[in-house]
Formats: C-alpha cells, structure tokens, sequence
C-alpha cells in the first residue's frame, strides 16, 4: 500500500513511535528517502525523518530524477500548490524564480511532472513531521555529470543560508551494501572526481542516481555528517540502503 492511502493519524503515530528509537537533531539539512513510500519501508522511513529535531524549516525542496526528453535539464514544475490526501502545499516560487535565474539549465516547466512522481510521497511525510512550510520541486531530466555539478553549484549557494530542508530521492537495493560502504569510502575521503567517475561510470546500482549525487556533494560541501540507517547494526533487514541523512556534524555517525 503506497503511503497516499495512509491517513494522517497513521503516519503521524509511525513517527512519533519513531521518536522514541532515535536520536533528534537540531541541524538535520538533508534527508535521503526512497523514490516511492509504502506500508513495507515507512517503518523505516518515518525513523529518518524522525530524526529531524526542529519542525520549522521554511522551505522543503525535493530533488528527484525523472527520465524524459525535455529540452531543459533541470525542471521545476509550474504548480503554485500541491495537493496531497492531506492538504495542499504552497510552492516557494520566490526560490524558484531564484533557481530559474541562475542558469539557462533550470527551467520552469511541467514536462517531467506527472502523477508518478516521489514529490507526493515525500510531501504527505513531511505534513506530518514540520509545520507549516512551502516546496520547491527540481527534477533532473539527464543524470550526466555536466547537470548534476550545476545543480550541486546553484544548490550550494543559493541554499546555504536559507532554512531549507532538501530530501534526495534514491534508492538501492539491500544486497547492495558493498556498493553503500565504497560510496561511503568516497564521501569520507572527500573525492569528487571518484563520485563523478561513479555517476559516469554506467555500473551504479541507485535508482535516481543523479539526485544521489547531487545529495552526496552537496553535504560534502557543506561539511555534513552523513548518516545511512542501513549502516546501524540495529537496522538488520533495510528495504532501502539510502534512507538517511546529514547534518552538520562533522565525523560519520554509522560506518
């Protein structure tokens, strides 16, 4: 069952259950989660966003990939709010026209968004984990690396004083966890060029690879402490290797 036929009771009581499982904090900027929510992985999921130990973040911006053919790259969608079973939510089109500006790659346009996309998902998780706040969506058309550094680029400075949550959407599979270590191997040692080498090398196992990335340089930018709940020796049967997050500790939580 997808996480849009849950009510707001029953995701609110997944993560206040949650609660008691994990540690808070106060400086959570990124949240990995998987592409798609559902009754087998929530449990899981609700214990990252858990994680978040303040609920006032003024903006959410969900990065995603979506195949398609659009002409521009890097899309963010035209809605002025979105509606979930849970209410709708009003779009920062202030950020947007921000993103918009920095470079011809980014777009305002609906060519990528249709009803299939985690934008959703993620949204009826964080309607139950925050307060009030307002969404940007960008999806990334072309995972080349060309995309992915600009996007890391304008995320990276366009975003770094704001009060901004940014969830990743990715996934790998659980038989994966030596593809997780060797990507954890690369964050720690702060190399870009192997992470680029990864994400043009054709034999990554993540789905949504190039939102992956993009999550990955972005917290190395930032100086985050990563964290993958797959790595927790508490955590022995994880649906997916990438529900996570960072914040702004320096040393790595889970190795």
């Amino acid at each position: 069952m997808n996480i849009t036929s849950f009510s707001r009771e029953e995701i609110t009581q997944k993560l206040e259950a949650a609660k008691k499982r994990v540690d808070l904090s106060e400086s959570v900027r990124i949240i990995f989660a998987p592409q798609t929510i559902h009754s087998i992985n929530i449990d899981e999921v609700s214990n990252v966003y858990a994680h978040l130990g303040r609920t006032d973040y003024d903006t959410v911006v969900i990065v995603e990939t979506h195949d398609g053919n659009a002409e521009k790259k890097l899309l963010m969608p035209t809605f002025k709010f979105v509606d979930t079973a849970l209410g709708n939510v009003e779009a920062n089109d202030h950020l947007r026209n921000d993103f918009a500006d920095e470079d011809d790659d980014f777009f305002i346009n609906d060519d990528a968004f249709d009803e299939d996309v985690s934008l959703y998902n993620q949204l009826m998780m964080l309607q139950c984990a925050l307060d009030d706040f307002k969404v940007l969506s960008i999806q990334i058309t072309d995972e080349r690396s060309f995309y992915v550094k600009e996007l890391v680029s304008a995320i990276s400075e366009i975003l770094a004083s704001k009060n901004v949550l940014i969830v990743f959407c990715c996934d790998l599979k659980p038989e994966k966890t030596d593809e997780l270590k060797q990507i954890v191997r690369m964050f720690e040692a702060e190399s870009e060029s192997e992470l680029m080498n990864y994400l043009n090398g054709g034999l990554a196992s993540v789905d949504g690879l190039g939102a992956f990335i993009c999550g990955l340089l972005v917290a190395k930018n930032w100086n985050l402490r990563l964290c993958f709940e797959a790595l927790d020796p508490k955590n022995r049967n994880p649906e997916n290797l990438l529900t996570g997050f960072a914040d702004m500790q320096r040393e790595l939580l889970l190795k």
